[in-house]
């Protein structure tokens, strides 16, 4: 069994890059800030009967929310090292555990890491102990002197080895977005309201297992046909079974038929050939008026 290399990839919903986009464009200076959100493996094995089994692992970066740092420089001082207290400051009541990434939107410059942004981004994976960290980078420019149009790039990086990889960005767009791309596993929302709401209104739609009404009772009818559908496919191996017996009997009585056909053959002599009385008859006639036209 082969490992192919482990592929990284960042999905993030198109309301948090409109949110960054948006914040930027309102913004007078550079922006940076943290992203929050989950980092998951997923593993995807390949089986073919000539070659070996291959292993495709990805990394996945699921971007939730994005946290704007009020200036920049918050969390990092000038030579680059990280602060962890006012890194605690910007997240409040979210955890570190939660920061896969940070992100800064500069204008009118090249989509590549800085040597200081390259160097923010090592202390910030040794300062949260996460040694997957993403780095964000928009750059939008004008394309109108008036400013009237712009646009705005954007790209994804990782440092494995000291080595800048560039990781592509897929923007979940609801309209275009494939049932296999949504999150296995849904964000937790910790807001109060939220929380009083759902156990408010829970019992409307949930059932005491945490599932909606609604599956439990498409689960019921699923057992249901399962139950028929082992019922029947019982029947029908057990007409299956005396089928073979009734065709293996057929079968041993065609093959007594037939040994007593050939025995009788062997046993009874055979018949002598019978004369033809009429044509012997004809036969005799012809001769004695053969003998009368002689004479």
């Amino acid at each position: 069994m082969a490992a192919a290399g482990a592929e990284s990839t960042v999905r993030m919903p198109g309301i948090v890059l409109s949110s960054l986009m948006f914040q930027h464009l309102n913004s007078d200076s550079d922006v940076e800030g943290l992203i929050l959100g989950e980092n998951l493996f997923d593993e995807q094995v390949t089986i073919n009967d000539s070659q070996p089994d291959q292993i495709q692992i990805e990394e996945i970066y699921n971007v939730q929310k994005h946290i704007p740092c009020k200036r920049l420089h918050s969390f990092y001082n000038n030579t680059g090292d990280v602060d962890l207290d006012a890194l605690k400051g910007l997240l409040g009541d979210c955890k570190p555990e939660s920061v896969i990434g940070w992100y800064k939107q500069r204008r009118n410059t090249d989509q590549q890491m800085t040597l200081r942004e390259k160097s923010i981004h090592k202390n910030l994976k040794n300062t949260l102990s996460n040694p997957h960290m993403i780095f964000l980078l928009l750059t939008p420019s004008y394309l109108t002197p008036s400013g009237s149009t712009h646009k705005t790039e954007y790209a994804a990086y990782i440092l494995r080895c000291r080595q800048v990889i560039h990781v592509p960005v897929l923007v979940n767009n609801l309209g275009l977005l494939e049932p296999v791309s949504y999150c296995k596993a849904p964000a937790l929302c910790s807001a109060v309201g939220y929380n009083q709401t759902m156990k408010k209104h829970r019992s409307k739609f949930f059932s005491s297992s945490g599932l909606l009404n609604e599956v439990e009772e498409m689960n019921s009818m699923n057992d249901s046909l399962q139950s028929e559908l082992y019922n029947m496919s019982q029947k029908v191996e057990s007409t299956e079974k005396q089928l073979e017996e009734l065709q293996a009997e057929v079968s041993a009585l065609r093959r007594k038929v037939m040994e007593g056909k050939e025995n009788r053959l062997q046993n009874d002599p055979p018949l002598e050939p019978k004369r033809n009385m009429l044509l012997h008859k004809a036969q005799i006639n012809q001769t004695d008026h053969q003998k009368k036209i002689q004479s």
